[in-house]
């Protein structure tokens, strides 16, 4: 019988947005240069000139743009250019990673179950407005709670309310302040995005 040829997976076309320091960004690049996720990221879009994340992706060679909020008259404003550079860098998926900016509906219907958000808690516990960075792990440390973690879900139009594609819990530790919460948590969302990814595109 003659051999089946192996079936050519397409390298999926990366956008990622970030607005901090851009580890979880690093960790996608580095399991795409492994060849542990069969894809690309094809540009990085910033809400904030300083991030740091921009640096990891200038290093990278990567295409840089910032769409910073004040810039524009009003987010759907920056939407529609975010939309403009994410269709000019042919993206299969948008990767929030760190964004703090909330998505409207022109990029939600352009991309629907194409963008993909990691949030620092086990929705839908603490999700939603004013949960984020530090917030969080100060709210999960206030009620008492035992595990925290993070979840990986795709973005509707409510925020932190879309479909949850995985998550992974993290011990609270007696002593944890919100500083030694949220780096533990991180450590672990850098592993958890590239599974939740591998799952998404099937690989």
């Amino acid at each position: 019988m003659p051999k089946q040829k192996k079936r050519r997976t397409v390298k999926k076309r990366l956008v990622a947005l970030i607005s901090g320091g851009g580890s979880n960004l690093q960790a996608v690049m580095d399991a795409c240069g492994l060849g542990n996720l069969d894809s690309k990221v094809v540009a990085v879009i910033s809400s904030n000139y300083e991030a740091g994340g921009l640096l990891r992706a200038k290093a990278a060679k990567i295409d840089t743009f910032v769409c910073a909020l004040g810039d524009f008259a009003s987010r759907e404003e920056r939407d529609a250019k975010i939309l403009r550079i994410a269709k000019k860098c042919k993206a299969d998926y948008l990767l929030l990673l760190g964004y703090l900016g909330i998505c409207s509906k022109i990029l939600i219907d352009a991309y629907p179950k194409k963008i993909i958000n990691i949030h620092p808690a086990l929705l839908p516990k603490y999700g939603g407005a004013g949960y984020f960075g530090l917030n969080v792990h100060k709210a999960v440390l206030d009620a008492g709670d035992k595990v925290s973690g993070a979840t990986v879900h795709y973005v509707d139009e409510g925020t932190d309310t879309g479909e949850i594609i995985m998550s992974r819990e993290v011990a609270v530790l007696d002593g944890d302040t919100a500083e030694s919460l949220q780096e533990r948590v991180l450590g672990m969302e850098h592993e958890l995005i590239v599974e939740a990814l591998r799952v998404v595109f099937g690989e």
